[in-house]
């Protein structure tokens, strides 16, 4: 098997990662629920994440950071908790369906106003166009750091400049870019990075969170137990704990937590650099293979992402055959991306996915071609 689905979710894991989800296992009871070694154990590994998140992230401290299963709980978290009738909400035809329907419920729902501002057909955002969404009424801008489907990056610094400018909010979805590109929530000026573990992270499926500005207060999508302040019938608000209710994925977080550690000692840049070297081998060499295209900007500005198609050829049956004759994993279809399909072109035929990792190879890229070449052949 060649993995090129990594966009999706991380299959090959650091072997420590595997360790620590074994190890919590046969060790761990409930984090914050109680005084003896195991729930101490669970509690110690729990904040020694936060610290390496808010670390990596550029977070104000560790006590900003909340756990949640993924991005798309912790994005829902922030938008239910901060949008209100009254309010306009911008976003950017990049995004994904985890900031698109919680924005289109919240409309309907409440009335809200939300605007998406388009790309363009190479995937670029128009910082004017951007700015010019803004109105007096903008409380919220909500951006994807990287679209999914094509691996382009918004500058989300600048992003966040014109949101400030108009007193609105920066909120970016990270699912893409957390452990893969540099963040610095604080230099970059961001109020809220929402993460996944499964990803760049490298950490288990179920694991994610969000990293709050030290001045922004966010109200809870679910209340219940937190372990502390039982007699009082309010939600306790102090972070992070305000923002966790219920018994946390402790044994995730521990694989989390060593997936965090591999990130920090590779270097998010030299991870970086290895995917983006790896998708621009690709891209030159889908320029020698008939009818093949390639979606977005240049590679220099893009995750290890490259979304491609066959001329004629539905992106399912191009997946299929890659899978079926190649071993070759990839992702076809909408990638949960409709707006940035219809930037594209591409709503009819969708789009087949290569996202390469830290554990792919320059062999498995030159295979990958070799097999899209017999596909493309074939289909001619």
């Amino acid at each position: 098997m060649i993995y090129f689905d990594n966009a999706a979710t991380t299959m090959v894991k650091p072997p420590q990662v595997v360790q620590a989800v074994t190890d919590a296992l046969t060790s761990f009871g409930g984090a914050g629920r109680g005084v003896h070694s195991a729930s101490l154990g669970a509690g110690m590994a729990v904040y020694e994440c936060r610290d390496k998140l808010a670390r990596l992230l550029g977070a104000p401290d560790a006590s900003r950071v909340s756990f949640t299963s993924n991005a798309t709980e912790a994005l829902n978290i922030v938008l239910r908790g901060l949008v209100k009738g009254s309010d306009h909400v911008v976003t950017t035809w990049a995004s994904h369906n985890s900031v698109l329907r919680p924005l289109y419920h919240l409309n309907m729902e409440t009335g809200c106003g939300v605007t998406a501002v388009k790309v363009g057909r190479d995937g670029s955002l128009d910082l004017g166009e951007f700015e010019r969404a803004f109105e007096s009424r903008t409380k919220l801008c909500v951006v994807t750091h990287a679209s999914n489907l094509t691996g382009d990056i918004y500058d989300v610094a600048a992003l966040a400049e014109i949101a400030h400018a108009y007193g609105a909010r920066i909120i970016v979805d990270a699912a893409q870019t957390a452990g893969c590109e540099p963040i610095d929530m604080q230099a970059m000026g961001l109020d809220c990075v929402c993460f996944t573990g499964h990803k760049g992270l490298m950490g288990p499926q179920g694991t994610g969170g969000l990293a709050l500005a030290r001045d922004l207060e966010v109200a809870p999508l679910k209340v219940g137990g937190t372990g502390t302040h039982s007699f009082d019938l309010i939600h306790p608000p102090a972070m992070p704990e305000g923002l966790e209710a219920g018994t946390l994925n402790g044994h995730g977080i521990a694989g989390l937590s060593a997936g965090v550690s591999f990130v920090e000692e590779v270097g998010v840049q030299a991870i970086r650099d290895h995917e983006r070297m790896l998708a621009q081998r690709f891209a030159d060499g889908l320029e020698c293979i008939p009818g093949a295209v390639h979606y977005g900007g240049a590679i220099a500005n893009r995750t290890g992402v490259v979304a491609i198609n066959i001329a004629g050829l539905d992106s399912g049956t191009a997946a299929d055959a890659l899978a079926s004759e190649y071993g070759i994993c990839t992702r076809a279809g909408a990638h949960c991306a409709p707006l940035m399909h219809r930037a594209l072109g591409t709503v009819e035929q969708g789009a087949v996915r290569f996202s390469f990792g830290w554990y792919n190879t320059v062999e498995e890229v030159d295979q990958a071609l070799q097999a899209l070449a017999r596909i493309a052949a074939a289909r001619r």
